[in-house]
C-alpha cells in the first residue's frame, strides 16, 4: 500500500473519491468506531454523486461525530495505490466548536483522544494521514 500526498486541488475534483476528517474537540483528537468494528478510525466517508468534496468532508464529520460548529480546512489531495489500483481522496482538518448527538448511522462511539490510538481500522494508512494533518496545522495560526 502507498500513499501519495498532493497539494490541496491539484487532483481533477472528480477524481476524488472520499474525504477525510482529521477532527480536533477541546484540545483532542476525534476518532470514532463503527457499530460493527473494535477498532478506531478517522472520521471519512465517500462522496455522493455530484456532491463538492468539502461538503462531503463537512457531511460525514457531522453523520460520523455530531459535529455542528466547526472550522473546516483543506489540507491536501491524496492518492493511495493498493494491488496496482489508485484511488484518490481529499484529506481535511477540523477545529470543532460544538458536539451535538451522534446521529443514528453507522458510527456507534465517538472518543477523544491525546494522540493517535493504537487499535486503528487502518494502521497502515490512518497514521500517515493523521500526522501529515499534524505536520501541516503547525502552519496556522489560531
Amino acid at each position: 500500500m502507498e500513499i501519495e500526498f498532493y497539494e490541496s486541488g491539484s487532483v481533477e475534483n472528480e477524481k476524488l473519491l472520499y474525504a477525510i476528517v482529521v477532527s480536533r474537540y477541546n484540545g483532542k483528537w476525534v476518532f470514532v468506531k463503527h457499530k460493527e468494528r473494535t477498532t478506531w478510525e478517522i472520521p471519512a466517508g465517500h462522496r455522493e454523486e455530484n456532491e463538492d468534496i468539502k461538503y462531503t468532508a463537512e457531511r460525514e464529520l457531522f453523520e460520523e461525530t455530531g459535529a455542528e460548529e466547526h472550522n473546516i480546512t483543506y489540507i491536501c489531495d491524496y492518492s493511495l495505490k493498493f494491488e496496482g489500483d489508485k484511488s484518490y481522496a481529499a484529506l481535511f482538518f477540523a477545529e470543532i466548536d460544538k458536539l451535538g448527538e451522534l446521529p443514528d448511522y453507522e458510527i456507534g462511539e465517538v472518543k477523544f483522544f491525546d494522540d493517535i490510538p493504537e487499535n486503528l481500522t487502518y494502521p497502515n494508512i490512518q497514521p500517515k494521514l493523521f500526522y501529515k494533518v499534524k505536520e501541516e496545522i503547525k502552519k496556522f495560526v489560531f
